[in-house]
């Protein structure tokens, strides 16, 4: 008898327990005991970036899914949304694109509230050629220097490290800058650790 009422008063405390927990809002926890959060779009550019050509965006429509889309941008600068057809993205920051749908769609909507993300930079590329690991075009991330392209592009054995030059191409003229990779990573001449540009070509010798 003891062992029966004992039985009975632990099964009363565990659902007297699950009864509270459900009264003071309990959330359910993952199995690293946190609670979950919905998935969030994150973006692989700042806020100054510059839309391009072949980006991939993420629209969202606070409260509309039927307008939220991830959609690449076209070879014409254009993005096709609906409602709204044909959208120009190239050569806006994603803060501005999001202010002109959003000015759009207040034909359709009368609260818009919109969120522009890049989630993928293919507009803005420079390449690596020569005695590398990894040859061909490598994207642009903000603020890429010519050390940490390098650094991702890789050396073959028979790279020439202190012969590394940059192409660029300015004002319709072309310039060859001198990379000297050994006194980079030594700290020495840093001012050869410069700021890549779209369409930049590293040479490994």
């Amino acid at each position: 008898m003891k062992t029966t009422a004992l039985t009975i008063a632990l099964l009363l405390g565990l659902v007297t327990g699950s009864a509270w927990a459900q009264s003071n809002g309990a959330k359910p926890k993952d199995k690293a005991g946190s609670v979950p959060e919905a998935s969030r779009t994150t973006s692989a550019a700042g806020p100054t970036y510059v839309i391009g050509a072949d980006d991939t965006l993420h629209i969202d429509v606070w409260k509309e899914p039927d307008l939220t889309a991830t959609l690449p941008v076209r070879p014409d600068g254009m993005i096709s949304l609906p409602l709204l057809n044909d959208v120009q993205a190239a050569g806006l920051t994603p803060m501005q694109l999001a202010a002109s749908i959003t000015e759009k769609l207040k034909k359709y909507l009368a609260d818009p509230r919109v969120t522009v993300v890049v989630t993928q930079m293919n507009s803005q590329r420079i390449y690596v050629t020569g005695e590398v690991l990894h040859t061909g075009a490598m994207p642009l991330l903000p603020n890429m220097t010519v050390l940490q392209a390098l650094a991702s592009a890789g050396f073959s054995q028979f790279a020439n490290t202190k012969g590394i030059y940059v192409l660029r191409v300015e004002n319709g003229r072309q310039q060859k800058i001198p990379v000297n990779y050994k006194q980079l990573v030594k700290g020495e001449a840093m001012g050869q650790n410069i700021l890549m540009k779209p369409g930049d070509t590293i040479v490994v010798p």
